[in-house]
């Protein structure tokens, strides 16, 4: 199969798995209905950026020329009355390329331009692991994506396959959508291996394919979906879903690795 077939594929699950979220739970539809909106501009600029392969020196550019508008577009279509506003501001301010060079480089951000920058740019490095490549540092650890150096945004579990084989945990990176393999008893923020130290709590009833995988030592947590339990579930869009564990955790004390593309 191609890349663009696959990327059909894999916008085509992703729109799917969105619409049976917001009609499932109440408080996911208004994310949702952003989500859908914008997963449609996403899939426009990966399959631009596959046909004209900008290069990593024109990255920026070609994000905002190519992704913002629909990125902006959706957003003023499908987001809350804050979030059209804020857009709206930001587009008038500009020094738009200067955002979203700031969101490549791993710059802290405010919530508007990293949403903006985000939701552009994510679909075109992954569209392009060249230019994914091209913003790694020298040096990353493996709690680091091996492709781009992003921070992990969600824990993947698959079945294996094999009875007596335990499965791995994949984590996906928050910048290029790469996947790789991190150690099940490892905090995916500082290396923690020490199980007491690494608090596990969920809610089966409501999400019984979600979990937070959190640590007492640096105070961070990370989302775990675990499709041997949902296997019609989407990482990146069960995520987006995850609200009510976000709150859970943040209760608790504790932050998010990397926040996802809503902020939470």
């Amino acid at each position: 199969m191609t890349l663009v077939a696959d990327a059909v594929s894999t916008y085509a699950v992703r729109r799917e798995r969105a619409r049976d979220l917001g009609a499932r739970y109440d408080f996911a539809q208004g994310p949702m209905r952003l989500y859908l909106a914008l997963v449609d501009a996403q899939e426009r600029a990966f399959e631009r950026a596959q046909r004209d392969r900008p290069a990593p020196t024109e990255m920026s550019e070609f994000v905002v020329r190519v992704a913002l508008p629909g990125v902006m577009e959706a957003a003023v279509a499908a987001g809350t009355e804050r979030l059209r506003e804020a857009v709206l501001v930001r587009f008038h301010d500009g020094d738009l390329e200067g955002m979203v060079e700031s969101w490549l480089a791993g710059e802290t951000q405010d919530a508007t331009d990293a949403f903006l920058a985000r939701a552009s740019a994510s679909p075109v490095l992954e569209a392009l692991p060249e230019g994914a490549t091209a913003l790694r540092p020298a040096k990353v650890t493996d709690r680091e994506c091996p492709r781009c150096g992003g921070l992990p945004q969600v824990a993947v579990f698959s079945d294996s396959g094999e009875a007596l084989l335990t499965s791995q945990r994949r984590v996906v990176c928050s910048r290029c959508a790469h996947e790789w393999v991190l150690s099940r008893m490892t905090c995916a923020s500082c290396g923690e291996t020490a199980g007491a130290k690494l608090p596990i709590f969920s809610d089966v009833d409501q999400f019984p394919h979600l979990r937070v995988d959190a640590c007492e030592l640096c105070r961070r947590y990370l989302i775990t979906i675990d499709l041997r339990k949902d296997p019609r579930a989407v990482p990146i869009v069960d995520e987006l879903a995850a609200l009510p564990l976000d709150l859970v955790a943040a209760e608790r004390g504790y932050t998010k690795i990397a926040r996802n593309l809503m902020g939470f």
